[in-house]
């Protein structure tokens, strides 16, 4: 034929610039394109040669990419079913949209799905191509070899060429901004990234072997791909140890899963793939990004929030499906009905398959659910139908190591646990160590203490606490154990109120700060002389916080505690009665004088309790004031007579040491200074 000459079938002139500006960001896109075509040409010829339309040989047919560096080009060769004049005529000359202000408008927030609905998967070249030449032969008997040449521009030309073999040779002449591509390095990771398992053998450069010092190129070709990986066989082709290889093929050096999911549907829609459960510990963010998103073994995507429910996302594997589109946006497909229905039926295997192994072998279940707690708990915090079946498997682990269903937990505690209310207290630490002598209070009482020290368990308990009948969740250093679960009115100290004042500022006078509220409680004379407890309230409120940016109030509202003073313990009584002959007689003094002041000040305001404010006279105002700044003088004189005396008693310093201590709360310089004084009162 002779030269033709013409202009690329579109409504304007500016298609390349269009393509280069929307898909640069991209931009390394082209390559999964061309092979990706490659691959269906080779596969179109293979289904022909079975039908016994085309008679040639394929058995070695494969997908080569060749750099050449010197000339700044790239070729991509198939041994597929080839094009005509007219079949180029039709697939590369026409582009099927109708003018590019209509295109900028519609797809200005869709990059990714530019190529795909517009069918400009071999136009993407030209992001990286300043020329691209076609060199193409039909299958069709007796038809002639073309060339197609364009050079980025909407005009073209077509000519024979004498290209021997069926198949198509693309050559990308590599434009000067892209020449990043022109590293074999980079040609490589990009054909691993997207062509990994395509199913035809991609070929790129030579094996290569050690020799003389170094590596050489060997006549060996070096496939890149794995064409026949193990999703795309049957579950009953494959056995564990296929599992296991396919799993360091993916993630060569990743801990060994805990065990997979292989899916294999083809009715409503088709899926494949294999799931595996990583050991997940408290660092779930960066587990995320590691199921592989395939269509027809093209990669698509590592990237499936929103496709798949977001707790699946800690899991590892592939998934592959002709009814997820190669090239759409990622809100198109969070929107579409196919990839809707099959993230539900992916929750649901999920969901059975842990079922299945919780029944068939549930001692292996309970070794493995230290590393499944996180996921199982997000996929019930998130996901409403997932928790329903979740729950009839999902674990509570005891300070024992004992493992319980939910109901199995409640049947166990019900009885001793419930308070006079009529709740269930569920007991809980979330750390054994550092709250050790609280479980041990609990254990005492014949109660059982839970570990829920997840990086989700606030929120989970949270949850668990409406979903649950009648239980509360209350972690054993909250409160006393008498309080955290009351069965009856708690004793209350025999101290009295005047007495519980002055020794209120005697404690706080040496507490770590103003964030201790001193409280008496009348414990056994065996407990300890002083316990430091959390709200549970507020605590669970702090650390929800710090996981919730909404909740940020609590966040920033400075820690508090309850210092409970054991008014039996000897050793207080012993501080009551050193206080006494310490400063007895001062503080008896000083409160005598601020006896009849305050009744002084109860009297004068008694009188003005049926007046206005300004029926009162100015001379019972300032008397007021008068009383009420003498009144405050002493307590403040009062006071500072106490606290003096706390700070001056080594016991008391000591005693709420040793409180910090058993809460790991005393360090640094606080730490020495207990070590030293505890050396001088045992002298």
């Amino acid at each position: 034929m002779n030269m033709q000459t013409g202009k690329i079938g579109v409504t304007t002139e500016n298609i390349f610039p269009i393509i280069k500006k929307f898909l640069y960001s991209d931009q390394e896109i082209f390559l999964r394109e061309l092979v990706s075509n490659a691959v269906d040409a080779t596969q179109k010829l293979k289904t022909l040669s079975k039908l016994g339309t085309y008679s040639g040989n394929l058995d070695n047919a494969k997908v080569s990419v060749l750099v050449d560096k010197d000339n700044k080009t790239i070729t991509i060769s198939d041994q597929g079913i080839g094009m005509t004049a007219d079949e180029i005529e039709k697939y590369i000359n026409q582009i099927a949209f109708s003018g590019a202000e209509e295109f900028l408008e519609k797809y200005k927030d869709k990059i990714d799905s530019i190529i795909g609905h517009f069918g400009l998967g071999f136009y993407s070249s030209f992001m990286v191509a300043q020329k691209v030449e076609i060199y193409t032969k039909s299958y069709i008997a007796d038809s002639k070899a073309v060339k197609w040449e364009c050079d980025g521009s909407p005009d073209y030309t077509i000519s024979d060429c004498d290209k021997q073999t069926v198949g198509t040779d693309i050559v990308l002449h590599i434009d000067k901004d892209a020449e990043e591509y022109l590293e074999t390095k980079r040609i490589e990771d990009l054909l691993n990234k997207y062509c990994k398992f395509l199913p035809i053998p991609i070929v790129f450069g030579k094996k290569q072997e050690w020799k003389d010092g170094k590596y050489i190129d060997t006549d060996e070709d070096k496939i890149i791909n794995n064409p026949t990986p193990a999703w795309t066989k049957k579950p009953s082709e494959l056995q564990d140890e296929d599992y296991q290889n396919f799993y360091r093929e993916l993630y060569p050096i990743a801990e060994e899963p805990l065990f997979n999911i292989h899916l294999n549907v083809d009715y409503p829609f088709n899926l494949t793939g294999i799931l595996y459960f990583p050991k997940i510990r408290n660092n779930f963010e960066v587990q995320k990004n590691k199921i592989q998103l395939y269509c027809n073994q093209v990669f698509v995507t590592d990237s499936v929030e929103g496709i798949v429910p977001d707790f699946l996302t800690l899991l590892h594997g592939v998934l592959d499906s002709p009814d997820i589109p190669l090239n759409v946006s990622r809100s198109y497909l969070q929107s579409d009905q196919n990839v809707k229905k099959i993230s539900n039926h992916i929750t649901k295997k999920v969901s059975d398959r842990l079922a299945e192994i919780f029944k068939d072998n549930r001692t292996e279940f309970e070794k493995k659910w230290d590393d499944l707690k996180l996921f199982i708990t997000y996929g019930m915090l998130s996901d409403e139908k997932f928790y329903e079946r979740a729950e009839k498997f999902a674990l509570f682990k005891n300070t024992e190591d004992k493992y319980f269903t939910f109901d199995e937990y409640n049947t166990l505690v019900k009885d001793n646990q419930t308070d006079k209310n009529g709740t269930c207290i569920y007991l809980y630490t979330t750390d054994a160590e550092a709250q050790y002598s609280y479980i041990q209070k609990a254990k005492n009482k014949g109660y059982d203490v839970l570990i829920m020290d997840g990086h989700l368990d606030n929120h989970f308990i949270q949850q668990l606490e409406q979903k649950l009948e009648k239980c509360r969740f209350s972690r054993v250093d909250s409160d006393i154990i008498e309080k955290l679960i009351v069965k009856e009115d708690v004793q209350k100290p025999s101290l009295s109120d005047s007495e519980q004042q002055d020794l209120t500022q005697v404690f706080q006078a040496v507490a770590p700060s103003a964030g201790y509220i001193v409280q008496f409680e009348a414990l056994e004379p065996t407990d300890l002389p002083i316990i430091i407890t959390q709200s549970e309230f507020m605590r669970r409120m702090k650390d929800m916080a710090q996981m919730n940016p909404g909740m940020s109030f609590y966040g920033q509202l400075p820690d508090s505690y309850n210092l409970i003073v054991n008014s039996n313990h000897p050793l207080i009584e012993k501080i009551i009665q050193d206080k006494q002959s310490a400063i007895g007689n001062t503080v008896d003094e000083i409160k005598k004088e601020i006896t009849p002041l305050k009744e002084q000040k109860e009297n004068v305001s008694k009188s003005h309790t049926d007046k206005k404010e300004e029926e009162i006279p100015s001379a019972e105002k300032e008397q007021l004031e008068t009383l009420q700044k003498q009144i405050q003088d002493l307590e403040s004189k009062l006071n500072d007579v106490l606290r003096n005396y706390g700070t001056s008693n080594p016991i008391v310093k000591q005693l709420i040491d040793l409180a910090l201590i058993s809460n790991n709360m005393l360090k640094g310089e606080d730490l020495e200074s207990f070590v030293k004084r505890s050396i001088s009162l045992i002298k």
